[in-house]
C-alpha cells in the first residue's frame, strides 16, 4: 500500500470516532448522503461519457488504465463494505481489474458498488457506525470505513478525470 494512502486511511480511522462522537446526524455526517449520491453521479456520468475504445487506455506502461482504476473503485467499494458486514459479491472474481475491461461491464459493477455502499449506509443506525472493526491490520470504526469509502472514490474521480481530458473527453457537469 502507498505511504500516503496508508496515512490517509490511518488518519480518517483515528479521526472519525472524535468527529462522530458528538452526534452521528450532525457535523460530518450530516452531509455523508449527499457527498455519497455527488460523487457517485459523476463517477457514472464520467464513465458514460467515455467512449468504449478509451477503456482500454493507459497514461503509460504499468498504470492502471481507465476500465482498471473504475473497477478498482468498485472492488474497493465492495471490498471496504464487506468489513462493515455485507459479504463480497460471490461473482466478483479477484481478478476483475484486470479481466473486466468492456464498458458496459465496467459501468454495470460500478452502479452495483456505488448502490450497496449507498443503499448499506442507509440502513446503518447510529450505533452501528460507532461498532469497532479492523481494517488493514488498524482499529476503525463502521463510520471511517465509510468516510474512506467517500474519499477513496473522490481520490479516483480526480485520476479519471485527469485520463478523461487526456483523451479528448470534457467531463459532462464541467463544460468546455
Amino acid at each position: 500500500m502507498r505511504p500516503c494512502l496508508l496515512m490517509v486511511l490511518s488518519c480518517v480511522a483515528l479521526a472519525a470516532p472524535a468527529v462522530h462522537a458528538q452526534d452521528p446526524l450532525e457535523g460530518v455526517w450530516q452531509g455523508y448522503d449527499g457527498e455519497w449520491k455527488h460523487v457517485s453521479r459523476q463517477l457514472i456520468e464520467l464513465a458514460e461519457a467515455t467512449p468504449g475504445d478509451k477503456f482500454s487506455w493507459r497514461p503509460a506502461s504499468g498504470v492502471r488504465s481507465t476500465s482498471e482504476v473504475y473497477m478498482h473503485i468498485a472492488m474497493a467499494n465492495f471490498y471496504l463494505l464487506s468489513i462493515t458486514g455485507p459479504k463480497m459479491p460471490a461473482d466478483l472474481k479477484e481478478d476483475a481489474e484486470k479481466t473486466v475491461t468492456s464498458k458496459p461491464e465496467v459501468i454495470g459493477w460500478l452502479k452495483r458498488s456505488l448502490d450497496a455502499v449507498k443503499e448499506a449506509h442507509l440502513a446503518e443506525t447510529p450505533k452501528d457506525l460507532e461498532r469497532k472493526v479492523q481494517v488493514f491490520k488498524r482499529d476503525a470504526t463502521v463510520d471511517g470505513i465509510y468516510l474512506r469509502i467517500l474519499v477513496h472514490d473522490n481520490e479516483h474521480m480526480g485520476q479519471l478525470i485527469a485520463y478523461a481530458r487526456m483523451t479528448g473527453v470534457v467531463p459532462p457537469w464541467a463544460g468546455k
